[in-house]
């Protein structure tokens, strides 16, 4: 029978994660740890196809600090997290709520002070387990 790596080009080979790796200095094989995928960034026109928000809009609530980038391109564009979605969410709700952008800047501000997590990142200062704050009653 012949191995599972049969040299061909066009055959994939073994699983590169279950490739037993010798450390030099143990002589014991270790199996690599498979890493995630790196978190996706997304430009302002991908944000503005997905989110439904204008360009224009995206862009003031960066400058008013409502959003952040998370990186910049090579050539200076912005590019945003993915909890960039989330928080244009929160703000939307807010919106809908008549809280005024003063409000909802100050309230986001005092959460990226106080080191609250960002959504998915565990539970939040109030105790929700999302990571998002209760906004208005109940």
């Amino acid at each position: 029978m012949g191995s599972a790596w049969s040299g061909n080009r066009n055959s994939f080979g073994p699983d590169p994660s279950d490739v037993p790796v010798f450390l030099p200095d143990m002589g014991v094989p270790r199996r690599r740890r498979r890493l995630g995928p790196p978190p996706k960034l997304y430009r302002i026109g991908e944000v503005v196809r997905y989110s439904g928000v204008s360009r224009q809009t995206i862009h003031n609530y960066t400058t008013m600090g409502l959003l952040r980038e998370q990186d910049w391109t090579p050539g200076g564009h912005r590019l945003y997290g993915e909890g960039v979605f989330e928080r244009l969410e929160q703000i939307a709700l807010m919106k809908a709520n008549r809280k005024p952008l003063r409000f909802i800047r100050e309230h986001f501000a005092a959460l990226d002070e106080a080191g609250a997590p960002r959504p998915g990142q565990g539970p939040a200062p109030d105790g929700r387990e999302d990571g998002r704050m209760q906004i208005g009653p109940g």
